[in-house]
């Protein structure tokens, strides 16, 4: 058993068979807080992920034992990151022919895919294999999780326009990515469920900040400005820096904390940014991995947390800021116009406004009593394993209507 089924199943509630596929564990606090979901709703499910490498006790406190399908080593080993890379795509391919081969011996009602890599980098194997299992007479539910590759344009567009068509259900977390899946890739409405995306970390222990602020050099009445997630050029950077820079002539008491991991190239772009604009005096560069108790450290610490983010289809940063209950600023995106509220929840911006952003950002640190009211309006918005419980009870719902649709040509 993948996960353990102690923690209170309801009676007369439906049994599935389910796997959660997410080999490579690509969303693996997902994945962990989805079958924690899962399981209060009366299914428990059978988590096939390998050991998310950045942190090898992502399920474990969730009580779940991944069952990749083989082989579960790259995760629990330190190796240089190429190295890494090319070991994990062998062990990925090796688990999916083995998962395939137990599929055969013991058939699920559904396998519920969180991420197929190999269709970003134009391959189409794991297609054939999820074929196969649909031949073998198990409904496929895909998460869409991104509409398309960030940053990638058109180019995958046809690839993914056949994985939507393949797929017996399709799991979106707005109406604004449901009616790209309608419009777009001429998905039927009924084969697509808006699902809501849960918080991540609402239930870890509550950070002591003061620590955190000293490590940072940051006073008691400054004000801490945080973007954190892994970084890549939608996500807005490079203009939140421009937004910072045009802010420095009022001298304000205020840092900006830029924190997570990205390509090479990237963090050097940042970094160059930082200089030619003068503003190593007041931003702070955190790229690394941030182990979860000093991730949870810094946003206890943070007074603003900003998502200058030019497109998005779901944002686990987001989730992560909101279950922490701080003053938001964002761009006004649809998936996130669906959650925010400006002047309520939100300052929100237009992506590329630079003054816009940073006449919000300025208005945020001079008005404490402001960043206290937005971020009272965000801690009402979540509730926390209450969420998650709704999303279990949907998800289960979702698969029971997959499983009981005919078959499709």
């Amino acid at each position: 058993m993948s996960a353990t089924a102690d923690k209170g199943i309801p009676s007369g509630a439906p049994r599935l068979n389910v796997y959660v596929v997410d080999l490579w564990s690509t969303v693996p606090y997902y994945d962990a807080y989805l079958c924690e979901a899962l399981i209060s709703s009366g299914v428990t499910p059978t988590l096939a992920a390998i050991t998310y490498y950045l942190d090898r006790g992502c399920f474990s406190r969730k009580g779940i034992t991944p069952q990749p399908g083989l082989i579960d080593l790259v995760g629990k080993l330190d190796l240089p990151k190429r190295v890494r890379q090319i070991l994990k795509l062998l062990e990925g391919l090796v688990n999916l022919a083995a998962l395939t081969f137990r599929f055969r011996k013991h058939r699920p009602d559904v396998a519920h895919v969180q991420y197929l890599p190999l269709i970003q980098r134009r391959l189409t194997l794991e297609m054939w294999f999820i074929r196969y299992w649909q031949r073998l007479g198990i409904k496929i539910v895909y998460t869409v999780h991104d509409l398309l590759p960030h940053d990638s344009g058109e180019k995958h567009e046809d690839a993914f326009r056949e994985l939507y068509s393949r797929m017996d259900g399709l799991i979106c977390h707005s109406e604004a990515v449901k009616h790209e899946l309608e419009t777009r890739f001429a998905v039927p409405s009924d084969r697509i469920s808006v699902i809501p995306h849960g918080p991540f970390f609402h239930d870890f222990q509550p950070q002591d900040k003061t620590q955190m602020r000293r490590q940072l050099g940051i006073g008691a009445n400054e004000c801490l400005v945080l973007w954190q997630g892994i970084i890549f050029p939608y996500k807005g950077i490079a203009f939140l820096l421009d937004a910072w820079a045009r802010l420095q002539p009022q001298r304000l008491p205020a840092r900006l904390v830029i924190a997570g991991t990205g390509s090479a190239e990237q963090l050097s772009q940042i970094e160059q940014q930082v200089q030619n604009l003068k503003l190593q005096a007041s931003v702070f560069l955190e790229f690394r991995f941030l182990p979860l108790e000093e991730l949870m450290a810094l946003y206890a610490a943070a007074d603003v947390l900003v998502y200058p983010y030019r497109t998005i289809t779901t944002s686990g940063a987001l989730m992560t800021g909101l279950a922490q209950g701080k003053a938001i600023v964002a761009t006004s995106l649809p998936p996130f116009l669906e959650l925010l509220r400006d002047g309520e929840n939100a300052c929100i911006v237009n992506y590329a406004d630079t003054q816009q952003l940073a006449d919000a950002l300025a208005d945020l640190i001079k008005d404490p009593e402001k960043r206290e009211r937005l971020a009272h309006a965000v801690t009402a918005m979540q509730s926390g394993a209450k969420s998650w419980a709704e999303i279990g009870k949907l998800t289960v719902e979702f698969y029971e209507k997959i499983k009981a649709a005919g078959g499709r040509d």
